[in-house]
């Protein structure tokens, strides 16, 4: 590290497409000097990419800048200077009062205007003080630099963002404002790319995912099946995932895709939220009951063996026991292989956040412990039964003991195993001995089949 090299330290809440986000931040900051470090201390640059999307997000972002001012204020009392931003969602949403109540922050800007970072970061050297919370006219993705080689062998590429269904509970169509969907090519473009760094597997990103319509290398407008069809070509690309979707945006070309295309998993995330009607009305998820269990029917005729995730949330204002029942049928009768749930929080803005009829809390805990413990059984059950299958396992991290190696099967589960260190970056054959509630371990097959990582 040459000494001209300035250390930045960036901390990602939320979803994945906060970690994309973060990792073109950096590369955004990399023609400026600004090297990634893993540790706050001693950095030049700390950014706290935000999440909204639970409750007391902007707490847990005080709390983090309380533990940073005392680093900022020593390197700053020995001459140095470190500039201290909030991005993301709660910088969006909140981005004066963060100025107002942390006087020591330089920086707040919202996730479409990232791409103004070089700009932002002079003003601030500048000891100006930095607000940046519009929704700019241009598209921040014509202004980003290409990704940096070495991106992992998973990768993740945004393909589109914000979100036109306006959930009651939901802060995403204020914080990233109305849908918008890259064009094919740039998309098509940047998958190359990442699969000559070393990728073998691509997750393509939105908010709403499978409501992409990007303009296609013709004039015409694409959709996400026509999209995943194009990346399913793309020589040296081993897995196709996407995330996140909506039942109402599952065409009938998509659910074909997952018939069709080898390269697609077998694993979707699909977010059903509450399985009551009447709930279902109140979050204004625009689906119903019947059209939840219609698409996964669908799309198990389509692929036999997929599997099915999703988000739920207990305890939404007016929800009776017999709505929260009907959530339990709905889990018992899809069986659900992992599921993110929550107890309702209420975000300031949106229309939940003003409803009446709120749960109590100790019966939406009540509730939430329930479903956790449904959930927990299908899991467990699910990675029992891949005992004694050999699986593909794509290695991309090092697990905690020496000799140990951690990778994912086509189902998303997390798969232990002892092996050689080359095999990371690897796709190869492993037997599963075990199953637990949130992993397998196994054992490489003598006769690997592997794909190796390009360098």
């Amino acid at each position: 590290m040459s000494t001209n090299t300035k250390k930045l330290f960036i901390k990602t809440w939320g979803c994945q497409m906060n970690v994309y986000d973060s990792n073109r931040m950096a590369d955004i900051l990399r023609p400026l000097g600004y090297e990634n470090t893993d540790t706050a201390v001693d950095a030049d640059m700390v950014i706290l990419n935000t999440c909204h999307i639970r409750e007391k997000a902007t707490d847990k972002v005080f709390s983090d800048l309380g533990r940073l001012r005392p680093l900022k204020e020593e390197k700053e009392a020995k001459g140095g200077k470190m500039l201290m931003a909030v991005a993301g969602c709660v910088a969006q949403a909140e981005g004066d009062f963060i100025l107002e109540r942390a006087p020591y922050v330089d920086m707040v800007f919202g996730p479409q205007v990232y791409h103004e970072l070089p700009e932002m970061v002079l003003k601030a050297s500048g000891d100006e003080r930095v607000v940046n919370t519009e929704f700019p006219g241009d598209n921040k993705f014509d202004k980003l630099p290409e990704e940096q080689k070495n991106s992992g062998v998973s990768a993740f590429l945004s393909i589109q963002e914000g979100c036109d269904k306006f959930c009651t509970f939901c802060v995403v169509p204020y914080t990233r404002g109305s849908e918008y969907s890259r064009t094919v090519q740039e998309i098509i473009d940047e998958a190359k790319r990442l699969v000559d760094s070393g990728a073998l597997e691509i997750i393509v990103l939105g908010q709403n995912v499978n409501a992409f319509h990007g303009v296609g290398p013709d004039g015409s407008i694409w959709g996400l099946a026509q999209l995943l069809r194009a990346l399913n070509e793309i020589e040296g690309l081993e897995r196709l995932r996407y995330t996140t979707s909506h039942p109402r945006d599952m065409d009938d070309d998509l659910i074909a895709a997952h018939g069709e295309l080898k390269k697609l998993m077998p694993f979707l995330h699909l977010p059903v939220q509450s399985g009551s009607d009447k709930i279902l009305k109140a979050m204004n998820r625009k689906h119903t009951r019947e059209l939840y269990f219609d698409v996964i029917e669908r799309i198990r005729k389509a692929r036999s063996d997929i599997t099915f995730s999703s988000d739920f949330i207990v305890g939404f204002p007016g929800e009776s026991e017999e709505d929260f029942e009907q959530t339990l049928d709905m889990v018992r009768q899809v069986k659900f292989v992992s599921c993110y749930s929550f107890k309702f929080s209420a975000r300031p803005g949106t229309p939940a956040a003003n409803m009446q009829n709120i749960i109590r809390d100790d019966i939406a805990t009540e509730r939430l412990a329930r479903l956790q413990g449904l959930l927990n059984e299908q899991q467990i059950a699910f990675n029992k039964k891949s005992v004694g299958l050999t699986l593909p396992v794509l290695f991309d991290r090092k697990g905690k003991r020496e000799g140990q190696l951690v990778g994912r099967s086509p189902f998303s589960q997390s798969v232990f195993v002892e092996g050689n260190a080359r095999l990371m970056n690897t796709i190869a054959d492993v037997k599963i001995t075990e199953g637990f509630e949130n992993s397998l371990t196994g054992d490489i097959c003598t006769t690997e089949t592997m794909s190796s990582a390009r360098s």
